[in-house]
């Protein structure tokens, strides 16, 4: 089966979790015989730009052409898939095949546009409103009569409730050759780590206020944060900061943590927690909606609302103060998290793009 994967645009050097899923995919399928094209425009507007600026995007895709295409260093993808960059997401860019997926509600908009040559029409849906785009388009690309899979049951409510139909959840998966058990639970200094980003959604500001109430209590508490950039705001001197860290580093980092905190408003998954438990960490986060796919309150981890950085830390200080809570935590969440495997969800995918998997969302 020829299949295409279209992003909303590309990154070269910090990964982007939506992009990880479709890398995996992409490795995963052609694997197993598919030929997989995974494209990448430069343009990442669906609005039609100014001449000027259309002109400077063919010059700069004309000299990635010459120069050659940059590499993406920050994830190993499959010698076998074929990468394309093309300057725009205009049709005439896009090859021939079985199956065209559009992966984000941008990408959901160009590929309803597109002739049935490049493909029967299906729609990875890891996105949400209102921080990635505006409410009634994202809503509305929910709505195209596409063949849909959600990467959560949480994420499917909220395209069922939408009036979106046709749709199945295939939840992603964890690469546990990657992230695993390095260091024993109880030998772990009482540090925690957090991504810190600028991204609204992400809520770091409330990670941070937790810790500093929870710092009051435990003067010797130690935090570790890490982002794909410089801090976007001063950090305390007793929190250490790793910008731009590689995959193999982040794992050593979860490995020297007893605790992952996340501080979302909403996640469609919430990678970094799922890749923190799967390293031994006990989670501590808000109730960011995806997350609930394999994160259970008081089961494998401890959920607070969202926006409410006095319960965060509430929390916080419960698996603080409580070593057996923590252990039990982070044991228990490395055993579930482990029943998310990359095959697991290539498989579902495969069959899903066949028209062989069961319809039940809850299958």
């Amino acid at each position: 089966m020829r299949i295409t994967f279209v992003l909303p645009g590309r990154s070269m050097r910090h990964p982007i979790g939506g992009y990880k899923v479709v890398y995996e995919y992409a490795n995963g399928l052609v694997k197993r015989g598919h030929q997989v094209n995974v494209i990448h425009p430069l343009l990442r507007s669906q609005e039609r730009p100014p001449f000027m600026n259309k002109l400077k995007i063919y010059c700069k895709y004309a000299l990635s052409s010459l120069l050659g295409i940059p590499k993406i260093n920050w994830f190993n993808i499959s010698s076998k898939v074929n990468i394309i960059t093309v300057p725009t997401p205009e049709e005439k860019h896009i090859p021939s095949a079985d199956v065209i997926i559009a992966t984000a509600w941008r990408t959901a908009e160009w590929v309803a546009g597109y002739s049935s040559a490049k493909g029967e029409k299906y729609y990875l849906i890891m996105d949400f409103y209102p921080w990635l785009g505006p409410r009634e388009r994202l809503e509305a690309t929910w709505r195209n009569p596409f063949k849909k899979a959600a990467i959560s049951h949480w994420l499917y409510e909220k395209v069922i409730q939408a009036g979106g139909t046709n749709t199945t959840v295939i939840p992603i998966g964890i690469d546990h050759q990657t992230f695993r058990l390095l260091a024993d639970l109880t030998d772990r200094p009482q540090k925690v780590i957090m991504l810190f980003s600028p991204i609204n959604y992400k809520a770091s500001d409330h990670g941070l206020c937790a810790l500093e109430i929870c710092k009051k209590h435990y003067p010797n508490l130690e935090a570790t944060f890490f982002g794909t950039s410089s801090p976007f705001r001063d950090i305390p001197n007793w929190v250490a900061y790793e910008k731009n860290v590689s995959v193999e580093k982040l794992v050593q980092l979860f490995n020297q943590s007893r605790i992952y905190l996340c501080s979302s408003v909403a996640e469609g998954f919430a990678f970094p927690p799922a890749e923190a438990m799967a390293c031994g960490c006990a989670v501590v986060s808000t109730d960011c909606g995806g997350i609930r796919e394999y994160a259970e309150n008081e089961v494998n981890a401890l959920l607070s609302p969202p926006a409410n950085p006095g319960a965060l830390a509430h929390n916080l200080l419960r698996v603080l103060r409580d070593q057996n809570l923590c252990m039990k935590l982070a044991r228990k969440g490395n055993e579930i998290i482990k029943t998310f495997t990359w095959d697991k969800a290539v498989d579902r995918m495969e069959a899903f793009l066949l028209g062989r998997l069961d319809k039940s969302p809850f299958s």
